[in-house]
């Protein structure tokens, strides 16, 4: 064989975090995953890593094994004060949620305004309307919902270096445009 093939996609994600507790109830109450196991003390492991896995639901409606999993390591550095899109001395520059439908997405945008919860970037991107927030490990976390494949399929670079910044605060924040989104192809030319 020549070359590797082509996996599907990411299976899960593993996270170190400071507080296993406090991360327990940003990707619960904040993100909205449920819980679905824990590692816990056997004869093989006595003393196990504090590890929880997390999983949300597919669009079929059923859940995966896990989604996202914890690691309790309360030596990492503090996060920094404020977060950036860019330049965060973070491993991980963010993680995407995504919500199973634009109206899924603006109610979860509606729940984390009225939980006052700090928007840190609202952006429009060719293939996803976005919100960035972040965890209290200083990872950014994305919840977007994807737009029509016939809008990006087109030229997904293109698609990709498309943004709009929009506000971040108010009712503006919930905002959400339907009409008038750039079509990306090779004979389309994005309006912005």
């Amino acid at each position: 064989m020549d070359k590797p093939v082509t996996p599907r996609g990411i299976n899960h994600l593993v996270l170190n975090v400071r507080d296993i507790e406090e991360s327990h109830r940003f990707w619960t109450e904040i993100v909205g995953f449920r819980q679905v196991g824990e590692i816990k003390p056997t004869v093989q492991r006595p003393n196990p890593p504090k590890m929880r896995f997390y999983s949300g639901v597919r669009e079929n409606g059923d859940s995966h094994h896990h989604d996202i999993a914890l690691v309790e390591n309360r030596d990492l550095p503090a996060p920094p004060k404020e977060w950036a899109m860019f330049g965060m001395p973070v491993a991980v520059n963010h993680i995407a949620i995504t919500m199973p439908d634009r109206e899924s997405w603006l109610k979860h945008l509606a729940y984390l305004q009225a939980k006052g919860v700090k928007f840190d970037r609202r952006v429009e991107h060719g293939m996803t309307h976005s919100l960035y927030i972040h965890d209290p490990n200083g990872y950014g976390v994305e919840f977007v919902y994807d737009l029509p494949r016939e809008v990006w399929a087109g030229d997904i670079d293109g698609a990709l270096n498309f943004v709009k910044v929009l506000p971040t605060e108010g009712a503006e924040a919930l905002e959400d445009r339907t009409h008038g989104v750039p079509t990306f192809g090779k004979d389309k030319v994005p309006a912005e």
